[in-house]
């Protein structure tokens, strides 16, 4: 355990005002439930608004010239062609193809990129992007001029359009600057939960008078870490650290979908980042095993870590996150398998508490999502 005293986000005090349990997370004292509880929190981000303190994510600056010339020797992700005002997901690689971390990029316009990254990921991403791209544009990191709200649900978009009506206009993975209360914001309609919703860059001084206006509307609640777990699992969205790894690969993962098309093998800027050539021969030849979503058959929930067998007892896998689905009204997990059991609707068990839980391999997400595509 550390024994370095845990940062506080700018909201810090209004989560002990609003009964919040709080924990150690990512080297924050975060909350992880207020008295509401996760299950009712979860039901009522997907019902009507949800509001998450999510300051602890890191959020990067990089200006100049070379900056998406720069940015792409790092990640396999299209950047020279992002187009202003939008913004996607992308993965830091290692030279042996492994995850360092993944991150969103959004194109501000004017040289400049806007990138946020994982709490618990985000000095080694500072000084990675340092090491690599120090010369060749400026980084400047906001951890501690900037915070970030998620505003997630189907009430979302009314709600954040009563402080901004233009932002009802605004698509998926779209990003702006928007005043909001006059504060100099930039805003992403994106999250992490599978609902529509926004996530709000806000100078620290003005998040607290921001995120209170926000929690004053009928349809928006405080919402703690543990429905956003509950949350982005339904929506089959991959936990940086339990779902991957600098020793899992995209390809493993199941996040090719997430290489760009032009930085392929057979794209017109082919590879140019760490690893590239160990993922490619994985798309090419396959990879022993993968992320899979998997439904456990009974009402034991089955947690990260449980190890996974086939009918003969052989371990053949491992579960990488699991828990309650409230809106699936069931159990659900990921996990890797070897890829001879990752077809759809395979059986195979979890060993819970020295018993075997049987499973599906299912397909993802648990619960459709419901992204704004206009």
């Amino acid at each position: 355990m550390s024994t370095e005293p845990l940062l506080k986000t700018p909201l810090h005090a209004l989560h002990l005002e609003l009964g919040a349990r709080m924990v150690p997370f990512a080297g924050y004292d975060m909350p992880v439930q207020y008295p509401l509880g996760v299950l009712k929190e979860h039901l009522h981000t997907r019902e009507h608004a949800g509001l998450f303190d999510v300051s602890h994510m890191g959020q990067i600056r990089l200006r100049g010239a070379q900056a998406a010339q720069g940015l792409e020797t790092l990640v396999p992700v299209d950047i020279l062609d992002l187009p202003v005002g939008m913004q996607r997901y992308a993965m830091f690689t290692n030279e042996q193809g492994g995850i360092l971390d993944d991150l969103m990029v959004a194109n501000l316009g004017n040289d400049t990129l806007f990138l946020v990254v994982n709490a618990a990921c985000k000095e080694q991403d500072l000084a990675h992007l340092r090491q690599h791209l120090g010369d060749r544009c400026e980084i400047e990191p906001l951890f501690e001029s900037r915070a970030l709200l998620a505003l997630q649900g189907p009430d979302a978009v009314n709600v954040l359009a009563r402080l901004a009506p233009d932002v009802a206009k605004m698509t998926f993975m779209q990003f702006a600057p928007v005043k909001l209360m006059g504060a100099d914001c930039y805003v992403s309609r994106s999250g992490y939960t599978g609902e529509d919703g926004f996530e709000i860059s806000v100078p620290r001084e003005q998040a607290e008078a921001l995120a209170r206006h926000l929690l004053d509307q009928p349809e928006v609640k405080a919402i703690g870490l543990g429905a956003r777990d509950s949350l982005r699992l339904e929506a089959g969205l991959c936990l940086y650290g339990h779902d991957m790894n600098e020793a899992t690969t995209p390809i493993e993962a199941s996040l090719l979908w997430a290489i760009s098309k032009a930085r392929r093998a057979d794209g017109p800027r082919a590879g140019g980042f760490p690893g590239a050539e160990t993922i490619f021969a994985q798309q090419q030849g396959g990879v022993a095993r993968k992320r899979v979503g998997l439904l456990p058959q009974e009402r034991t929930p089955v947690r990260e870590g449980a190890e996974i067998v086939d009918a003969e007892g052989t371990v053949i896998g491992q579960v990488c996150s699991g828990g309650f689905g409230p809106t699936l009204g069931a159990p659900l997990a990921m996990g890797y398998l070897d890829v001879e059991h990752a077809p759809m609707d395979t059986e195979v068990w979890a060993i819970v508490r020295a018993k075997r839980v049987a499973m599906k391999v299912s397909k993802m997400p648990f619960v459709p999502q419901r992204y704004y595509r206009g």
